[in-house]
């Protein structure tokens, strides 16, 4: 079973995974623990990750990026409208108000949801997870801004679907990094002792979080967030663009923003001048050539300059610090640490803002990069049975107050609760009790409209149906459950309704029945009172029993932002063509490189090693072949189907191998033949000591000696026919003898061979000798002298069986 974090980014995404070992962040294909989120589109398929970066500029038309924050939103979202301005690609709505974006694919014109866009980044990262693992990855965490609001979740959630991906919990990114942190960490104080107060502070490429979270041993609280959604890396890689399109303009007269390739290779070029001006304050030059109109521009910048010129931007990083200590009436002196994590708190402006505010070093013992993915990773171990982790308790928090407004008629005032508020503990559940007589209708929203990043306020209706009143005409009573669940997702999770109906005096209530009389509080054995008859009056007077069921309620959920189930079936079904025409493709393209290869390969060698294996006529023949190929692939072989590919790759094997294979011969046959002959030589001797009386082989039988010199006659005698008709042949020719059947020829003689030349000899074993004191042995019989002493009792003149020469032992041996 696979447990894997993923960190999906505005800019770009890390993948974590669950090892024996601990967690690892993995690699792609590319050997680059980074892969930027960026789709691109082409004639033939889509590039993801890295090789779409790289076509960013010159496909800027149909290559997706910064596209994370239009998930859930409608296309005439004011943010929307004013990201679409700075977009290569075109933005159009789709048939239910989203964002579409719309680009060539396969040479048709293609409309794809940002669900649908997400889905495609998340085949590539769930891709690479499953060759790094070599298995199928299903069950993952995925990461989501803690500033997410329902529909965003919701439309995030779908598109892991969409891939086949079973997200066990959307996981806000300040929490993955504060589980990332505190997991490992063996100090923290115990249960019943003042929590450790860290803030943990991430500035990413789009967007600034801070969290305050309380540490005790195995257990982390969120007790506050807060954060600037439209500050963060991009930002200040703006500030740097806008400078220089000044610049160039009054330098070159050049309109930087009439060109988009102009404009993304500048995005580009000073996003490194960024990150060189993190470590390096002196000044640094920007060189761009033939940056437009076949013209080199030039410019520079330093650190000093570069803060001055963001000093707006670093102001409001204050902002949400100050929100996050009001939220939590926390003071300065509260805090113990501060982390900073994502790539823009590497600027030291930024880092310096964050130090100052909270009056201490801010620390860096996290992987800034990586520090989201890990602690994904961990949350999906700790989730996944496959795993056994440290028990470690997560308590997140609801980051905008969520109210509940109830429907209305002339009989019902309307009725407003706050059931979550801002900072709640997360997940929970609710259990709100109504009084209806009829179906009825609640609404979820934001109650504080302003200090939620969306323009949408209302989260959803929820319609509780199937409400009757009582038999006796009262309004029954209604349980409502409502939870923020692990996605930090608001629903309303079950509703009941309580019923009573007559219970028979012999019937035993259930247990989930609850036992009521209708004038009076239950008594405490129910079961008793059902059998008791009071004295003092009739039994037809005694209280009728009710028993109390709940009865389930089907709730009706409009949500704001929700994929209907057939439009997720329809881009579910359209992920799995595109994956498939993306395999396809690649098939096609590697059986193409195959033929490129092989004709470079084999040019160069029938050149080199090869040209001695191969006559005239025929390697003029193959040369003249290979160039036609060559001219082939980069003409009419541009664009061919991948059996065309095959099919040529065949005809040029038919003459290339057989030279191949001479040449293969020509270098393995040579040792292949010396081991033979010393083989050869190894066994002739053997059998020339044997016939020689050599007392290292007299225990072999005569026949079986002769069996292996007839096997070393008939061999040498093979090999000296095939050597010497090998000589005969020249190294154009095909060989009369392969290295595979001199080997073979080896392993034959040996079989043959080797099983009689290494038979052990025969074991002699040596004989057991008493010793007894000198004297006569009169507990022994008689017959005991004979076994190893002389007839007065002493022991003869010899050890452990050995006779000297000219001397007579007494001992008996038995030989094998």
């Amino acid at each position: 079973m696979s447990v894997v974090g993923l960190d999906v980014g505005s800019q770009s995404c890390y993948i974590a995974v669950a090892r024996a070992g601990g967690i690892e962040t993995i690699a792609n294909e590319f050997s680059d623990r980074c892969t930027p989120s960026v789709i691109s589109f082409g004639s033939k398929n889509r590039t993801i990750g890295v090789a779409a970066k790289n076509q960013q500029i010159t496909h800027a038309n149909n290559t997706v990026f910064n596209f994370k924050r239009f998930h859930g939103r409608t296309f005439n979202d004011p943010f929307v409208q004013k990201e679409k301005e700075n977009l290569s690609y075109a933005l159009v709505p789709m048939k239910n108000g989203g964002v579409g974006i719309k680009v060539m694919y396969m040479d048709e014109e293609h409309l794809f949801s940002v669900e649908q866009i997400t889905a495609m980044l998340l085949t590539k990262l769930k891709e690479t997870a499953e060759n790094n693992l070599k298995k199928p990855v299903t069950d993952c965490v995925i990461s989501v801004p803690s500033f997410f609001t329902d529909a965003e979740r919701r439309s995030v959630l779908d598109a892991a679907q969409i891939v086949g991906l079973n997200c066990l919990r959307l996981m806000n990114d300040m929490t993955a990094v504060a589980l990332n942190y505190g997991i490992y960490k063996p100090d923290l104080p115990g249960l019943d002792e003042k929590p450790r107060i860290v803030v943990f502070v991430d500035m990413g490429h789009s967007a600034f979080q801070v969290s305050a979270c309380a540490f005790n041993k195995g257990k982390l609280k969120v007790l506050g967030t807060a954060f600037d959604p439209f500050l963060g890396g991009k930002n200040f890689d703006e500030k740097l663009v806008e400078h220089f399109c000044a610049e160039f303009k009054t330098k070159y007269k050049l309109d930087v923003k009439s060109k988009i390739r102009a404009l993304l290779r500048l995005y580009q070029e000073c996003e490194k001048l960024k990150k060189q001006m993190s470590s390096i304050s002196m000044d640094l030059p920007l060189n761009i050539e033939c940056f437009m109109n076949d013209q080199d521009v030039m410019g520079k910048m330093n650190r000093a300059q570069f803060e001055e010129l963001c000093a707006e931007l670093l102001q409001k990083i204050e902002v949400p610090l100050h929100s996050l200590m009001e939220q939590t009436q926390l003071k300065v002196e509260d805090v113990s640490a501060v982390e900073i994590v994502g790539g823009t708190t590497r600027i030291p402006g930024v880092k310096e803002k964050i130090a100052k505010f909270f009056e201490k070093d801010v620390s860096t013992t996290l992987n800034a990069d990586e520090a989201v993915a890990r602690g994904c990773a961990l949350q999906c171990a700790i989730l996944s049975p496959a795993f056994k982790v440290r028990e470690f308790s997560v308590t997140d928090a609801v980051p905008f107050p969520i109210s509940l407004v109830w429907s209305h008629d002339s009989e019902y005032t309307e009725g407003v609760h706050e059931v979550f508020g801002r900072n709640h503990a997360a997940p929970f559940s609710k259990v709100l009790t109504f009084f209806r007589s009829g179906p009825f209708e609640l609404e979820a929203f934001y109650s504080d409209p302003q200090g939620v990043p969306y323009p949408e306020a209302k989260i959803g209706r929820f319609i509780v149906q199937n409400v009757t009143a009582q038999k006796d005409g009262e309004k029954s009573r209604v349980k409502v459950k409502v939870r923020v669940n692990t996605h930090g997702i608001f629903t309303v999770s079950t509703a009941s309704m309580v019923e009573k109906v007559p219970a028979e005096d012999s019937e035993l209530p259930s247990v989930e029945a609850d036992i009521e009389c209708q004038s009076q509080r239950p008594p405490e054995n129910p079961d008793a009172e059902a059998n008791e008859k009071k004295v003092d009056q009739p039994p037809e007077a005694k209280k009728p029993k009710i028993k109390v069921v709940n009865v389930e309620l089907p709730v009706e959920a409009n949500l704001v932002w929700q994929l209907g189930r057939d439009l997720l079936n329809m881009y579910i079904e359209t992920e799995g063509k595109m994956i498939m025409q993306d395999k396809l493709e690649k098939e096609r393209n590697d059986a193409k490189n195959a033929v490129e290869e092989y004709v470079y390969e084999f040019r160069d060698k029938l050149c080199g090693p090869y040209e001695k294996f191969i006559c005239e006529q025929d390697h003029q023949n193959f040369l003249k072949l290979l160039t036609e190929t060559e001219d082939w692939l980069y003409e009419e072989g541009e664009d061919q189907a991948k059996q065309a590919y095959v099919d040529k790759l065949e005809e040029l094997m038919k003459i290339g191998t057989p030279v191949k294979v001479r040449f293969q011969e020509a270098e393995e046959r040579p040792k292949a033949f010396e081991d033979l002959g010393q083989r050869l030589q190894h066994y002739a001797k053997i059998a020339a000591d044997f016939r020689a009386s050599d007392e290292k082989y007299n225990h072999i039988d005569e026949s079986e000696m002769k069996k292996v010199e007839k096997s070393v006659n008939e061999v040498m005698e093979w090999m000296n026919n095939v050597m010497n008709a090998q000589a005969r042949k020249s190294l154009d020719q095909d060989p009369v003898v392969r290295a595979q059947e001199i080997k073979a020829k080896i392993k034959e003689l040996k079989n043959i061979c080797e099983p009689v030349v290494t038979q052990p000899k025969p074991k002699i074993e040596s004989p057991k000798l008493e010793r007894t004191p000198n004297g006569p042995n009169t507990d022994k019989k008689e017959d005991d002298l004979d076994q190893g002493k002389n007839n007065f009792g002493a022991e003869p003149p010899h050890q452990n069986g050995e006779c000297y020469p000219n001397e007579k032992s007494s001992v008996h041996m038995d030989l094998d």
